[in-house]
């Protein structure tokens, strides 16, 4: 799994059965390099040759998804005849369903050459073709492991934040929220040139400012949509920011830091809180889990407990390339992959293709 952060790839080797939990076998990660991360970036927008550039970012991001695979099968002891498949969600690079599309850069038959295994790729285009968002397609992966036995929030901190809610006798509810890391890195890359604010230290070094954070949230209709909805680069990107903070110039950055982490937890409890949910439990997963500063914002937010999938057994960065794994194994035994409930699509579907090794 690489997500809208386009920080790194993370994989895990897991086993599947009927009933249970997967186990988790080994687990690798990657940072995306410099300039392939550059190029990821630029083709969320319309630039020159894109069919071209689109192809050799696919090309390259495939050849670090393979790296990450011969890294999982050396930790367990296994070679590529005794794996089933490789559930490779490859790059967003652009997410339009509202226009009937959504591009993720991968090079499935590379993999596949690559590593020897059959590759089980491009999961969210037939959920779209179905009248669907194609995202998020984690909650019915979390709905097989956790169950709706006891009612809890399952939150990603990604690029986008997205969360799963399960309830009992109740249908599976799950959106995106709007953005988590995204703009956070965006701003914290461009003002101190480091990859992400570490640990939230420096919107912990400034208030926010209210003034600001409610133009953020009034002036984007996105956030008063009602689920199924999804979002990404193609709305949260430099230029929105940019206009929003059109007439808050005289903001200092690091305030502007700390209202962005402040929409992030904002936008998150106000989604929750449309759905009535009041003290039911968040566990946090991705990238921002690890961000202190927003994990200690968001629990004084929110009335319930909160804190990381590891209390549920599943490490935070192991979430969301075990649910592709997962959806993997549920192509290969015929399973739909997606809840209509949670996506719009008008049903079930097997999601997904294989190319064989």
């Amino acid at each position: 799994m690489s997500g809208t952060s386009v920080d790194g790839v993370d994989g895990v080797l897991s086993y599947f059965s009927e009933s249970g939990r997967p186990q988790i076998l080994s687990k690798a990660s990657e940072q995306i390099p410099v300039s392939l991360r550059q190029e990821l970036l630029a083709l969320n927008t319309p630039g020159d040759n894109e069919l071209h550039r689109s192809a050799l970012a696919a090309n390259a991001i495939s050849d670090l998804y393979a790296r990450v695979v011969f890294n999982l099968l050396e930790q367990a002891g296994l070679k590529p005849v005794d794996i089933a498949a490789i559930g490779a969600h490859g790059q967003t690079v652009r997410h339009r369903p509202e226009l009937g599309y959504t591009s993720q850069l991968l090079a499935p038959a590379r993999l596949a050459e690559l590593s020897g295994i059959a590759v089980i790729a491009d999961f969210r285009s037939r959920d779209v073709a179905a009248g669907g968002q194609g995202a998020p397609l984690v909650p019915a992966f979390h709905r097989a492991v956790f169950g709706t036995d006891t009612p809890l929030v399952i939150l990603n901190l990604g690029g986008i934040a997205n969360v799963t809610l399960l309830r009992p006798d109740r249908p599976v509810i799950g959106f995106d929220t709007g953005p988590a890391n995204m703009l956070l890195d965006l701003w914290c890359q461009r003002h101190t040139g480091k990859l992400y604010d570490a640990d939230g230290k420096w919107a912990a070094s400034a208030p926010s400012h209210p003034k600001l954070l409610k133009h953020l949230i009034e002036s984007e209709p996105w956030f008063a949509l009602p689920p199924p909805k999804s979002t990404g680069r193609d709305l949260f990107n430099p230029q929105w920011l940019d206009s929003r903070l059109s007439g808050f110039e005289s903001v200092e950055p690091a305030h502007t830091q700390a209202t962005l982490l402040a929409l992030t937890v904002q936008s998150i409890v106000a989604a929750l809180g449309q759905q009535d949910l009041v003290d039911v439990p968040i566990y946090a997963c991705g990238g921002g889990a690890r961000n202190l500063e927003l994990m200690q914002r968001l629990a004084q937010a929110w009335e319930g407990p909160v804190s990381t999938t590891d209390t549920l057994g599943i490490g935070t960065q192991d979430m969301e390339a075990l649910a592709f794994a997962w959806l993997a194994w549920a192509h290969l035994n015929k399973n739909a992959g997606n809840l209509p409930e949670v996506t719009g699509a008008n049903g079930f579907r097997i999601l997904g293709a294989c190319w064989p090794a």
